[in-house]
């Protein structure tokens, strides 16, 4: 498969906004952007991939592609373009337990409970981990959980050193209900869009976890 088409051009838009926000390659996300406007991706699922990013790439890569989306939307107005903003996200019932709702969603997400001897080290982490990414972000509809998969596989796949990470969201995006052919044609998204490294690291992650998935 060489072109990715296996992977909507939704998706594909996705994974690269994501794969260059994590890097902080801000021409390439530039262009990116411009491209999941022109796909049908929304302002709304578009700041939501830019936010989400905070929590692979951290705060001051997120900021900065927000800054970037930011800054292309103005430009586009100014040349009579009028981007749809997009549906917010469907507010949580009042009280909602967000640990127990994140715990829920992590273990769907993952096929499992997720446990060990690291979460008995820093209970903090763990707590973070299931409140806040799994139920603050992930309870959040604007993106649907195949769609936040894409945007997480493609950051962590430019990353170096967290090829752990890598393998367990690679699992989760079966789980999340993207199919063996829809993460090749991500594998190959990143190989035409964003580089053969990237490439390269998803696609033997990806071969590993397909052969444990058949034992």
């Amino acid at each position: 498969m060489a072109n990715g088409s296996e992977l909507s051009p939704r998706r594909q838009a996705t994974a690269a906004i994501a794969a260059f926000t994590a890097t902080g390659q801000l021409p390439q996300l530039r262009d990116a952007l411009a491209d999941g406007l022109d796909t049908g991706l929304t302002v709304t699922e578009i700041n939501e991939i830019l936010v989400q990013m905070y929590a692979y790439a951290g705060f001051p890569r997120a900021l900065n592609g927000l800054g970037a989306f930011m800054a292309l939307l103005q430009e586009r107005r100014d040349s009579g373009i009028d981007d749809p903003a997009g549906e917010p996200p469907t507010p949580l019932p009042a009280g909602t337990d967000m640990l127990a709702l994140g715990t829920e969603n992590q273990t769907r997400l993952s096929g499992r409970p997720v446990t060990g001897p690291l979460f008995d080290f820093a209970p903090a982490i763990d707590e973070f981990l299931k409140a806040h990414l799994f139920g603050d972000i992930f309870a959040r509809d604007t993106l649907d959980w195949q769609s936040r998969e894409v945007a997480t596989v493609a950051a962590l796949a430019t990353l170096d050193g967290v090829e752990s990470q890598l393998r367990s969201h690679l699992g989760i995006a079966l789980n999340a209900g993207l199919s063996p052919a829809d993460l090749h044609g991500l594998v190959a998204t990143l190989r035409s869009r964003v580089g053969q490294a990237a490439s390269d690291r998803a696609g033997d992650l990806l071969d590993q976890v397909l052969a444990g998935s058949d034992d």
